[in-house]
């Protein structure tokens, strides 16, 4: 089994997510990574995807929340689209 991507990222109140980077999609002018909790136990409720607006700034990657339920849904949307076509591809 291949082993994932992992990344750690804080947010604004001082506390560190352990995050699997799943995957990318672009959405308009803008390019999200979508990932699931490493940290978390699967049977939690707050378990789920995780997408972030990746932004390129100074020579790096940063990572933004979006605020907008309308882009995650669509994100989202898109993200399980490409998914399911990589799976059909392999069969």
């Amino acid at each position: 089994m291949d082993e994932g991507i992992f990344i750690s990222i804080t947010d604004e109140d001082g506390v560190t997510f352990r995050l699997e980077v799943l995957g990318e999609v672009e959405f308009g002018a803008n390019v999200y990574s979508v990932f699931l909790p490493a940290d978390m136990n699967e049977d939690d409720p707050d378990y789920g995807f995780v997408i972030l607006q990746v932004i390129e700034a100074d020579g790096g990657i940063e990572y933004a929340s979006v605020d907008d339920e309308e882009t995650l849904q669509k994100v989202y949307a898109l993200f399980m689209e490409e998914l399911y076509a990589e799976d059909d591809e392999e069969e």
